[in-house]
């Protein structure tokens, strides 16, 4: 259905319009209105501002047709206007399209070019409509998917021409899960607006981090973070980006830690766990909401990952899973690990920077993890020495070979 006004102080001319047009208006698919001058067709406007076309005569009282014409280019979504005058010069013409008019016609009315005209009008208008519409769910689509995407591919995926299916599948991803350590403490110390403002900050820029590495924030859970790469679009090389990442997150948490501590707060360390493996990803907002997450064994095994660094000594922990899939991976052996709920003993490593890969406390730590394997009782005195120059997995080992532990098998369960 089409709404029109018709502006024109003639007595005759709604009859002979709606005489004109009855087949339409009894169908429904056009509805008339009619004005007797620009000053009456603004307060019919103010009533519709659906209103598709507005048919304007120029010679009118209290408001002419070429001052309507102005005051209409004011409105947010303005009424496609022809002119339907008897002043048909140049000057007319020339000062109705400079204000806006899409067409002119000359009086006496040619119904048929009348028609053809509004036919042609109303196409127009329509179409304009629907590009606002995808305009305006684009910008929607993208303020909801900026939560949770990079910008870039926030835009991409808002973009009403991309075809990417956002429905529950399987696909090879890597997690990355993230969590303060005694953060609830601190809750419940700090007042809740400064609390407010040392999330929000910490938030910003773990988000941050993450989507410079091309990573999904799937959930966002207080403090804990859980991202996601190769999902929604597959990333080939979704191990590296995700252990790229979680040392950037480490370095930007340790720093933010640190300059929070000189203004008197204490935080307590990020904890980050890396897993790769199968998962079910897609949209489960259920229609009501976009909310973009992940499930099955590899999302549970990167969170239980994060919470194996509280015993271990640790910071990041990557499991084998994960680092196959990265040629030249760097990192160290933390050991094989029974996590809570898994079935069989998952070897972890300890992902490490290039600068501190190849260092002589490193190359000592592998030294004396070889010797674990191999229950060499050498391995127990090279962990306490490690452990003696701060080396917090060393120093765990230290103590589990001390307690009477054996191997590379430890049990977290």
């Amino acid at each position: 259905m089409s709404l029109i006004l018709v502006v024109d102080d003639e007595p005759d001319l709604e009859a002979l319009i709606l005489q004109k047009f009855r087949r339409e208006v009894r169908e429904g698919r056009l509805v008339f209105r009619f004005a007797r001058d620009g000053i009456e067709a603004l307060e019919r406007l103010a009533e519709a501002p659906d209103t598709a076309l507005v048919l304007a005569d120029i010679n009118m009282p209290r408001m002419d047709g070429l001052t309507l014409l102005a005051r209409l280019q004011d409105m947010v979504d303005p009424p496609a206007t022809v002119i339907v005058s008897a002043y048909g010069d140049m000057a007319n013409i020339r000062t109705a399209m400079n204000r806006g008019a899409f067409d002119f016609l000359t009086k006496p009315i040619d119904f048929a070019d009348l028609e053809a005209t509004m036919t042609k009008t109303l196409r127009h208008v329509e179409q304009r409509r629907a590009a606002e519409a995808r305009r305006l769910e684009a910008e929607r689509a993208h303020a909801a998917l900026a939560r949770y995407f990079s910008p870039n591919l926030a835009r991409e995926l808002a973009d009403a021409e991309r075809s990417l299916d956002l429905g529950g599948q399987w696909r090879e991803v890597s997690a990355v899960f993230t969590d303060i350590s005694g953060f609830t403490p601190l809750v419940e110390a700090l007042e809740p607006s400064a609390l407010a403002v040392l999330l929000n900050a910490y938030i910003a820029g773990m988000t941050d981090i993450a989507f410079a590495h091309g990573g999904t924030v799937a959930k966002v859970m207080g403090d804990g973070m859980l991202l996601l790469f190769g999902a929604p679009d597959a990333q080939p090389d979704h191990a590296a980006r995700a252990v790229a990442c979680a040392l950037a997150l480490d370095a930007f948490s340790e720093a933010f830690r640190t300059r929070r501590a000189a203004e008197g707060t204490l935080l307590g360390v990020t904890r980050i766990g890396v897993h790769s493996g199968p998962a079910l990803v897609g949209d489960f907002g259920g229609g009501r909401h976009f909310d973009y997450a992940a499930y099955g064994e590899t999302i549970n095994l990167a969170a239980r990952l994060e919470t194996a660094n509280k015993a271990l000594g640790t910071r990041v922990l990557a499991s084998v899973a994960t680092a196959e899939r990265i040629g030249g991976f760097q990192g160290r052996p933390a050991g094989d690990l029974m996590l809570r709920g898994s079935r069989r003993p998952i070897a972890a490593f300890e992902p490490l920077t290039s600068d501190r890969a190849s260092t002589p406390d490193i190359l000592a730590y592998a030294d004396a993890f070889a010797r674990l394997g191999a229950t060499d009782a050498e391995a127990a005195p090279a962990m306490a020495r490690l452990a003696a120059n701060g080396d917090a997995l060393a120093g765990f080992h230290a103590r589990r070979l001390a307690a009477g532990g054996t191997g590379r098998l430890i049990d977290l369960a």
